[in-house]
């Protein structure tokens, strides 16, 4: 066994043992050598290397997310660090656990013209659980802050910060350690209290409980609690597609529901509780329809945070929410809430589908192919953007697990989040990416771990797409340079420089394509060009479509 003669660097090498931590994304540097060297050479971790910092990190959050435990990241001193700091904004609000490791240069060095150093200390402040600034000579309260800041990433789900100070020689090594730092019983989470009559009392009273789900993994809800949802009448069950629950009983496209709702319609949907869980939630209309017709009282039920997104927040339930559905009683209350509402949303989906059959050729015609094409019980990452609100409004597969960056609803790592994910499961994995958020991370395919069966799909309409959607966008140049972003780029020589197969689609009969794409053994990317112009306008009418 090699390891760094540095002790500090042999007691974070050590305590991360100690707690468990395998998995370790590596980005080459030198003030680093002293971690690289120790985690390279243990046969115990299981190091990975990525060159680019950014990339590095939410390749890690990808593990991370799979894996449902931490994943450390290691990088050099100076500016490397900040390249991380988009994936640990997401992990902190995606509550994914990542424990940044940085090497820095001792104190003495800081701020004196040396090079490549800045103030690392605290430098993730708004964004980051805990930091742990560690001192160079090995003691205790070095120890106890390494602890502490594993736990913290356990317990409270979420992005941790460990600065290491390293003084040259760096590359010296041992073969025995000189360290020996005593492991700490991790603390375990603090029970809160929950007044359990109180809900039961509001909730058996309430003729209309709407329960929205934002983004949580598969099997968080239990299959009986699911069916005493269908069958209660008071209930209306809204979800997303990053909610990872898809049932016939449930409103499964919240969009395509509400866009075209008139007063009354709004009305007869506002519940007297909404009970919300989960993580971000992606429809925009919803969050403004809540804003405007309030629920009588909204709850919140997660173990750890609970933000008011609609202004009308009036309980945190500190629970999971298997705990709470479990507590609660069904078909109590006299009701016709979840016919009403299901008769309004079957009705406008008839509708909606005869549009989509006679549409022309567009972003929402290639998503349909996509979900009759995607196989069954694969993992689907969807970047952010126009691709995760088109999925919005496709019926897709039950059995399909749905991931998206929602915490930042950033564009810059999807496509190194979905590698990160695809390595830690067996699943068959795709990226359905727009043009720009795949040029953006084209350092992504930078990597030699992705696995074969990993496919990506790139919607390529000639520029950010998202901005025609949006309301108020006039074709100028202004608009065209800045917003929209037109190019003429492709994936092609991408996909030859990083080895997938390419393949190009450019019509409707082209769709046809996507067959094969997803049968053949070898990662491969398909680019599927959509007219620029008509994208928004189909689907203005896929709204605007008669009742």
């Amino acid at each position: 066994m090699q390891y760094p003669k540095i002790q500090l660097a042999q007691s974070v090498l050590t305590i991360c043992k100690q707690n468990n931590i395998k998995h370790i994304v590596i980005s080459p540097g030198s003030r680093n050598a002293p971690l690289t060297i120790g985690f390279a050479s243990d046969s115990y971790f299981k190091p990975y290397s990525i060159a680019d910092e950014r990339c590095a990190a939410f390749f890690a959050l990808g593990m991370a997310q799979q894996l449902k435990e931490p994943v450390a990241i290691v990088c050099t001193s100076g500016s490397a660090l900040l390249n991380y700091y988009p994936a640990i904004a997401e992990a902190f609000y995606s509550q994914i656990p990542l424990i940044v490791i940085s090497a820095d240069r001792p104190t003495s060095k800081i701020d004196i013209g040396d090079g490549q150093t800045i103030r690392q200390a605290n430098v993730f402040e708004n964004h980051i659980l805990f930091n742990a600034n560690l001192e160079e000579n090995v003691s205790v309260a070095n120890d106890t802050l390494i602890h502490n800041a594993i736990y913290t990433a356990v317990l409270k789900k979420g992005p941790v910060h460990i600065n290491a100070p390293f003084e040259e020689p760096l590359y010296d090594i041992v073969s025995e350690l000189s360290v020996s730092p005593k492991a700490i019983e991790q603390p375990k989470q603090e029970s809160v209290a929950i007044n359990w009559d109180f809900l039961q009392s509001s909730w058996d009273k309430a003729a209309k409980k709407l329960i929205l789900i934002g983004v949580q993994d598969q099997n968080v809800i239990p299959e009986h609690i699911i069916q005493q949802w269908n069958l209660d009448p008071s209930i209306v069950v809204l979800t997303e597609v990053t909610s990872n629950i898809r049932t016939s009983n449930f409103i499964n496209s919240i969009d395509s529901l509400i866009t075209s709702f008139t007063d009354a319609e709004f009305k007869m949907l506002q519940p007297d509780i909404l009970i919300s869980i989960g993580g971000m939630v992606v429809s925009k209309r919803i969050k403004k329809f809540f804003r405007s017709y309030k629920p009588a009282a909204h709850w919140h039920v997660d173990l750890l945070r609970a933000y008011d997104t609609f202004g009308a927040l009036t309980q945190h339930v500190v629970a999971t929410p298997s705990t709470f559905f479990s507590k609660m009683t069904y078909g109590q209350t006299a009701s016709n809430y979840q016919q009403n509402i299901l008769n309004c949303y079957n009705s406008l989906r008839e509708h909606q589908a005869e549009f989509v059959k006679q549409a022309p050729y567009s972003d929402l015609k290639v998503f349909e192919a996509i979900f009759n094409f995607i196989p069954k019980n694969s993992l689907l990452h969807i970047s952010n953007s126009s691709a995760i609100r088109y999925a919005q409004l496709i019926d897709m597969p039950q059995d399909l697990e749905v991931f998206c960056n929602r915490g930042t609803s950033g564009i810059d790592g999807c496509t190194s989040t979905a590698i990160g994910a695809a390595v830690q499961t067996l699943k068959p994995t795709t990226l359905i990416t727009g043009d720009i958020s795949f040029l953006y991370d084209s350092n992504g395919l930078w990597n030699k771990y992705t696995p074969d069966n990993f496919k990506i799909i790139v919607l390529n309409n000639g520029g950010g797409g998202i901005f025609r959607i949006l309301p108020g966008h006039q074709d100028t140049e202004v608009f065209n340079t800045y917003f929209e972003t037109e190019h003429q780029h492709t994936a092609e020589h991408l996909a030859k420089m990083y080895d997938y197969e390419y393949i190009k689609a450019e019509s409707q009969a082209d769709l046809a394509k996507l067959e094969t794409f997803f049968n053949s053994p070898k990662k491969q990317i398909i680019e599927i060009f959509t007219p620029t112009k008509i994208n928004n306008i189909v689907l203005k009418n896929y709204f605007t479509f008669p009742k």
